[in-house]
């Protein structure tokens, strides 16, 4: 059985919307794209580099795709995430897109929840989903995912797009690996276990 592990940045506040840059995705008016960078320090890339290299292929929304396949086919070829990205399996979840050109991309057909099933009993190693708040929000909401690797930023920016937004499941999780880099990031493992408990003081 495969795994299906969310890696997602995210700002003290919960945000994941547009790490990457000021026009990445600016939907509903969020003013706050580019938060990581000016927060990002080199030993997040290296934990996240490690992610990567357990990974056997990636799930990714329509709105991921399309801001990945923008960049990493023309990427710098001596930054060792550029073979990596292109090489990967990927795995496109979308309702509008009706092919994928991206080296190694495969479109998902059908419903996304049943599409993934089979993904997870198939043959192979993890699968990550990387960004794709909707996507990772369905199959969280379905029991799919199985593990999170977060990497949480000293920054708040206050709105926009949340890993866990309302009405999320309540989920148990079981650290597995959490650290602090000296940029003041939290970089941490969580296995999903159960329910949660609740007691009182």
């Amino acid at each position: 059985m495969r795994e299906i592990i969310v890696c997602t940045f995210l700002t003290l506040d919960g945000v994941m919307q547009a790490p990457g840059g000021p026009d990445e995705d600016p939907e509903s008016g969020f003013e706050q794209g580019g938060w990581q960078k000016p927060v990002d320090d080199e030993e997040v890339g290296a934990a996240v580099a490690g992610w990567y290299a357990d990974f056997d292929a990636m799930l990714l929304g329509r709105k991921t795709y399309e801001i990945f396949v923008s960049y990493w086919p023309k990427a710098d070829p001596a930054d060792p995430f550029t073979d990596l990205m292109n090489g990967m399996r990927k795995y496109v979840a979308s309702r509008t897109l009706t092919s994928v050109e991206w080296r190694n991309s495969t479109l998902l057909e059908g419903d996304v929840v049943d599409a993934v099933r089979e993904l997870k009993a198939s043959e192979g190693g993890p699968i990550s989903v990387v960004g794709s708040g909707d996507l990772a929000r369905t199959l969280m909401r379905h029991g799919l995912v199985d593990e999170y690797r977060l990497t949480i930023h000293p920054v708040i920016v206050g709105t926009g797009k949340r890993l866990f937004a309302d009405g999320t499941v309540p989920t148990r999780l079981e650290p597995v690996n959490v650290c602090t880099t000296k940029g003041g990031t939290v970089v941490g493992v969580y296995r999903v276990n159960g329910e949660p408990d609740h007691d009182s003081y």
